[in-house]
């Protein structure tokens, strides 16, 4: 079984038009740590998942996954 944790860190912060520095720094950590969890080479803490949903405003299941999430526009859409 992985222990891989997926995320949608990037897509939030390009919806929301935030740098990976100014996520940082609103987290109390270093830029490249937002990049490397982004990227999937690092998993959050619990309690860091959590600053991060905070952050965004939105439900730690919306930013993160044991499951990778399904790519935008992939769903068939109905009329």
């Amino acid at each position: 079984m992985s222990e891989t944790v997926f995320n949608r860190i990037a897509m939030l912060r390009a919806e929301r038009g935030v740098s990976r520095r100014q996520l940082s720094e609103a987290l109390g950590i270093h830029y490249q740590t937002v990049g490397y969890l982004e990227r999937g080479e690092y998993s959050p803490s619990l309690y860091l998942a959590l600053r991060i949903a905070q952050y965004f405003e939105v439900p730690v299941e919306v930013v993160f996954s044991t499951d990778p999430f399904p790519r935008l526009g992939s769903e068939e859409r109905s009329a």
